[in-house]
């Protein structure tokens, strides 16, 4: 019979933070950053007609600034206060097939002569690249396309006096829970804002401001050898949709409580089921193995995939760019290119490559809109019922390891081959009978992905990337 301390809390729906309630959308230049976009407009302008004075035969210019708040806590104590505001002009110039680039965040007209003269002058010294350039103008966002509002700009109000007291409830209400909360790494508060505009001389010109707000905390449970760590968070672009500060911190406290106890168990082979908020990671190395960069280099585990079965075949990996107040949501990319909702992998066989204008011409290929990353991709499964929360999947693992936490950076993209650092739960019969610490799990991700047997309905959104908790058929696991 499991203690309650080895009982997994599952996440539950948490109220909002009454702080951000009324919370407005302004344009940027009514938020309070120091630059009109306006402005923006008119120096990307300027450089682009700088450039081609000087004998540029294509140029891009971005402009951009950022402004932030972070405070942290410890113990009912402010522990750091920082306040961030930058600013920089960014400039790529192109003499035929010679690149060259330099950036300021002197912003008055002669540093930003200076700045072209720079990518200039060093596009003029730089190797030819037969690949390199500027996107081909079909492929970039039109004005009308550049302009989709997204939502993912929300302004918040607040102040250090009012951060500080939010991370102060988020940390008390953790230390409450229980009396075996002993210690605490400190709680959190970030208020992130920043607005662009960009444009090249192939008719792209587009941009917008985006906000990102976070709360967080860490405690430690027990003394001594027997002390345990975990913590939780909310992130959002819309300050109203973060979770209020007192259920952070009430489900920190479970996480740290369910971890006491925690033992080694004897090597095996075994299931292995990934806690959602680990399950993302599955996601990311399968990006990385099918990007541009470690295709054109061939230091990918999944060359020459397309078309072909990636994943088993009741997986899907949607993706979608333009999902309102997402965290991987633009309307274009970071070239200007337009960004498309799309299939990625479809019944396990992939369907598209995640590609820049440089990477795609290097494989001979066309962009797929991802200069700078991927856009909102979830992983799906066709045999998940909604009744498919963590109990269930906890069930469909039956005896086996559920990983809650990884260590260390065991991944190799050239052969698929991991290892991995891991903590997390015993499960017999479908139920937990106490947490486990100091094991590597081990498999190869080729072999990881056909062999995923369910996904679930217990989604878990980090970054730009959505999954239900992932169950693998098996697994090597290194223990006592």
């Amino acid at each position: 019979m499991a203690s309650s301390s080895a009982t997994r809390p599952a996440p539950r729906a948490t109220a909002k933070t009454p702080e951000a309630s009324g919370a407005a959308s302004p344009r940027a230049d009514e938020r309070g950053f120091a630059f009109a976009s306006s402005r923006f407009q008119e120096m990307v302008e300027d450089v682009l007609r700088q450039a081609r004075e000087m004998g540029a035969s294509d140029a891009a210019a971005d402009v951009s600034e950022g402004a932030g708040l972070s405070v942290s806590v410890r113990k009912g104590e402010l522990e750091h206060v920082e306040r961030n505001r930058d600013k920089s002009l960014s400039v790529s110039l192109y003499l035929g097939q010679k690149h060259g680039s330099a950036s300021t965040s002197d912003f008055s007209p002669q540093a930003i002569r200076q700045t072209v003269r720079a990518a200039y002058d060093i596009a003029r010294f730089t190797a030819e690249d037969p690949v390199s350039g500027l996107p081909d103008a079909e492929d970039l966002a039109t004005a009308e396309e550049a302009a989709r509002d997204l939502r993912l700009f929300h302004a918040w109000d607040i102040d250090a006096e009012r951060a500080t007291e939010l991370a102060l409830r988020c940390e008390a209400a953790g230390m409450a829970v229980d009396r075996r909360i002993t210690n605490s790494e400190g709680a959190g508060v970030s208020a992130q804002q920043e607005h662009f505009w960009a444009g090249n001389s192939r008719g792209f010109r587009g941009g917008f401001a985006s906000s990102r707000y976070s709360l967080s905390v860490a405690l430690i449970a027990g003394r001594g050898k027997a002390m345990q760590r975990d913590a939780w968070y909310s992130s959002k672009r819309n300050p109203v949709a973060l979770s209020s500060p007192e259920a952070i911190g009430r489900y920190a406290a479970e996480r740290t409580l369910s971890r006491l106890g925690s033992r080694r168990v004897a090597t095996s082979s075994v299931p292995v089921l990934f806690e959602s908020t680990i399950a993302v990671g599955l996601i990311g190395s399968f990006v990385q193995a099918v990007s541009g960069g470690a295709l054109y280099r061939k230091a990918s585990f999944l060359l020459d995939s397309l078309g072909k079965p990636v994943m088993a075949g009741h997986l899907d990996i949607l993706e979608d760019p333009h999902v309102p107040e997402a965290v991987g949501s633009a309307p274009f990319d970071s070239e200007g290119v337009r960004t498309k909702a799309r299939r990625v992998v479809d019944a396990g066989v992939l369907q598209g490559y995640f590609l820049s204008s440089y990477s795609a011409r290097k494989l001979g290929m066309r962009t797929t809109g991802h200069a700078g990353g991927s856009q909102n991709l979830r992983l799906v499964s066709r045999l998940t019922d909604p009744k498919d929360d963590l109990p269930e999947m906890l069930r469909k693992l039956g005896r086996g390891l559920f990983v809650t936490e990884l260590m260390g950076q065991g991944v190799n993209g050239v052969t698929g081959d991991y290892s991995r650092g891991a903590s997390g739960f015993w499960v017999e019969d479908g139920r937990i009978v106490h947490p486990v610490e100091e094991i590597t799990i081990a498999g190869n991700l080729r072999e990881m992905l056909q062999g995923i047997q369910a996904v679930g309905a217990d989604t878990y959104t980090y970054g730009a990337k959505t999954t239900g908790s992932v169950l693998v058929d098996g697994m090597k696991l290194a223990g006592s």
